[in-house]
C-alpha cells in the first residue's frame, strides 16, 4: 500500500512539473513573440525609412561624367546609405512603364533629364535633416532641382512613433503580466511540496540544503521551458518566412539570437528566484498553517 501511494505521488509530483515547464514555456514564447515583433518592427521602421528617395536633378548641359563624380561625393556622405544614376534614357524606359505607351516616340524627343535617386540613412530620414542636406545640395551648380514628399516623410515619422510608443507600453505590461503568470505557476508546483518542505526542516535541514535542489529544479525548469518557447519560435519564423518571402529583408540573425537568449535568461531568472520566494513562505510557515 505504502509503495501505491509512493508510486501516486511521484506520478502527481511529474505531472505537475511537467504542468510547470509548460506552463513556463507558454508565457515565454509569447514574450518572445512580443520580443520578435519589437525587432521587426525596428528593422520595418529602417527599412522604410531608408526607402524615401530623392531625386536630385542635374542641369541639362551636365556631362555624365560629372554626374557620376558628383554621385561619388553624396555615396562619401555620411548621411547617405545609397545612391542610384538614372540617365534619360533609364528615365524615359521608367516612365514609359507607368503610362504604358511610348511617349518619346509620340514626342519625337526625350524631354527628362538625368538625375541621382539619392536614399538616406534611416537616422536622418526626417524634414529637418532632409532640407539641410537638400540646402547643401542646390548650392552645387550642377543640381536643377531637389524632389522628395515632405507630407509623406511628417506622416511616417509620427505614425512610427506612435506605433513604437505603442509597442513600447504593450511590452512593458506584458512582462509584468509573464512574471506574475510563472510566478503563481511555481508557487502552486511548491505548494504540493509543502509538506516534505516542513517535514525536511523539522528533522533539522537547513534552509540553504531545503531551498538548493528546488532552485536548481526552478533553473532547470526555466531553461526546459525557454527552450520548448525557443523552438516555436523557429517554426514560426521559418513558416513566416515561407507565406512571406519579403520577410527575408528583415531577418537579422544576431537580434533574433539575442531575443533567444533573454528568453532563456528571463525564464531561468524568474524561475529560480520565484522558487526561491515560494520555498522561503513554507519554511517560515507555521506546521497548522499548511492545512490551510
Amino acid at each position: 500500500m505504502e509503495e501505491f501511494e509512493a508510486s501516486e505521488s511521484s506520478k502527481k509530483t511529474k505531472s505537475i512539473y511537467i504542468s510547470t515547464v509548460f506552463g513556463i514555456a507558454m508565457v515565454l514564447l509569447m514574450v518572445g513573440l512580443l520580443g520578435l515583433i519589437l525587432v521587426h518592427a525596428n528593422k520595418l521602421s529602417r527599412y522604410v525609412k531608408e526607402n524615401i528617395v530623392l531625386n536630385v536633378y542635374v542641369d541639362e548641359g551636365a556631362h555624365e561624367s560629372d554626374v557620376l563624380q558628383l554621385q561619388k561625393q553624396l555615396e562619401a556622405n555620411p548621411m547617405v546609405k545609397t545612391t542610384q544614376y538614372v540617365s534619360k534614357e533609364l528615365a524615359a524606359r521608367n516612365l514609359e512603364k507607368d503610362l504604358g505607351e511610348d511617349f518619346v516616340k509620340f514626342l519625337g524627343y526625350n524631354p527628362l533629364s538625368q538625375s541621382l535617386d539619392v536614399y538616406l540613412k534611416a537616422d536622418y530620414a526626417n524634414n529637418t535633416d532632409i532640407e539641410k542636406f537638400k540646402t547643401g545640395l542646390l548650392k552645387n551648380p550642377m543640381v536643377k532641382e531637389v524632389k522628395y514628399q515632405q507630407s509623406l516623410v511628417d506622416q511616417m515619422n509620427q505614425n512610427l512613433t506612435s506605433i513604437s510608443l505603442f509597442i513600447l507600453g504593450f511590452a512593458v505590461i506584458f512582462v509584468i503580466l509573464s512574471v506574475a503568470l510563472i510566478n503563481n505557476t511555481i508557487r502552486l508546483a511548491i505548494y504540493s511540496q509543502r509538506f516534505l518542505i516542513k517535514s525536511m526542516q523539522l528533522v533539522g535541514a537547513t534552509k540553504g540544503f531545503i531551498r538548493k535542489p528546488f532552485i536548481l529544479y526552478g533553473i532547470w525548469h526555466g531553461i526546459l521551458g525557454a527552450l520548448i518557447a525557443i523552438m516555436i519560435l523557429m517554426i514560426t519564423l521559418y513558416v513566416g518566412q515561407k507565406e512571406i518571402p519579403d520577410l527575408v529583408v528583415l531577418q537579422d540573425y544576431t537580434e533574433f539570437g539575442i531575443v533567444f537568449v533573454l528568453v532563456i535568461g528571463l525564464g531561468i531568472f524568474i524561475s529560480a528566484f520565484s522558487t526561491y520566494l515560494a520555498v522561503n513562505k513554507y519554511l517560515r510557515l507555521k506546521i497548522y498553517n499548511l492545512y490551510r
